[in-house]
């Protein structure tokens, strides 16, 4: 059955990125929440490879203020949550336990290139599904690049193993400072039928 009409539109249609944020908190709770719906999403062979970092504390934050392009600072200290989304290159150690009914592991060991392909394909799906995730749960989404990866990776994923892909600001949005909808490309301008 088709979602309805205005669960659509709080997932697409009437969803924006948020740049300014009320005082409201996100709760871990709702973090947990959010990743329990999110984790659904399919990947290439159940793999799963995202690792994400929620920002909230102080510190934490100035961590990340660090790594951030100019234009994204204000935005990024005001949100209630910033969710680091990276990918790991060693996801396949984990395929015993997501892919128990083959051996799925020995497809990645000694390939890193087949490795990273499919960790960044996989992680970035699993990163359009948080937001769609962070929507349906009543949050605020701000995704965004503009950052020093290796200085996030550094400072958030210091083993090594983990690229972050993208950011993404989690709140309660304040809709009197958006600017009017910017345009879309229709079905004729980017697709087809085969």
């Amino acid at each position: 059955m088709p979602l309805a009409a205005a669960a659509l539109d709080t997932i697409f249609r009437t969803a924006r990125t948020y740049r300014t944020w009320t005082d409201r908190p996100v709760t871990d709770e709702t973090l947990h929440a959010v990743y329990e719906l999110m984790k659904w999403g399919p990947t290439s062979g159940n793999c799963c490879p995202a690792r994400i970092v929620f920002v909230k504390s102080r510190g934490a934050k100035a961590r990340l203020e660090s790594a951030l392009d100019e234009g994204n600072v204000a935005q990024t200290m005001a949100a209630p949550a910033t969710a680091i989304i990276g990918y790991d290159l060693e996801f396949y150690e984990k395929l015993p336990v997501l892919v128990p009914h083959r051996d799925a592991r020995k497809a990645f060991l000694g390939k890193p290139d087949l490795a990273r392909s499919v960790a960044c394909q996989s992680g970035t799906l699993q990163g359009a599904y948080l937001i769609v995730a962070a929507r349906a749960l009543g949050l605020d989404c701000g995704p965004m690049g503009g950052f020093d990866h290796a200085r996030v990776d550094a400072t958030f994923f210091p083993d090594g193993k983990i690229r972050s892909n993208f950011l993404c600001n989690l709140g309660y949005g304040d809709p009197s400072k958006l600017h009017p909808r910017a345009p879309r490309l229709t079905f004729d301008d980017t697709c087809r039928i085969a």
